[in-house]
């Protein structure tokens, strides 16, 4: 059985730093990342990262976020810098066998967690 525990989401001034981590059990997956979904918008994808360490990042994010993953831990990390409001929402992690464009294979989905970029 799949699980994935997320944590590290939490209220930020703008301009700060919050790192997300998410553990998962059950399998090992080959992509690994993070997407969001702000009040009234649609999930959109933030970033992934491949076994052997290839990203991808929402062009919104790119300079600003850095996702990386323990295999050995079957744990992948968001670090998340220089925060702003729009970056509120509440952040999910996917993991999944394989991604091909935007479409993911045997993908699972965290439980979200809320991060709240506000002075």
């Amino acid at each position: 059985q799949v699980q994935l525990v997320e944590s590290g989401g939490g209220l930020v001034q703008p301009g700060g730093s919050l790192r997300l981590s998410c553990a998962a059990s059950g399998s090992i997956f080959n992509v690994m990342g993070w997407y969001r979904q702000a009040p009234g918008k649609q999930r959109d994808m933030v970033a992934y990262i491949l076994s052997g360490g290839n990203t991808n990042y929402a062009d919104s994010v790119k300079g600003r976020f850095t996702i990386s993953r323990d295999n050995a831990k079957n744990t992948v990390y968001l670090q998340m810098n220089s925060l702003k409001p729009e970056d509120t929402a509440v952040y999910y992690c996917r993991v999944g066998r394989g991604v091909v464009r935007s479409t993911w294979s045997g993908a699972y989905w965290g439980q979200g967690t809320q991060v709240t970029v506000s002075s």
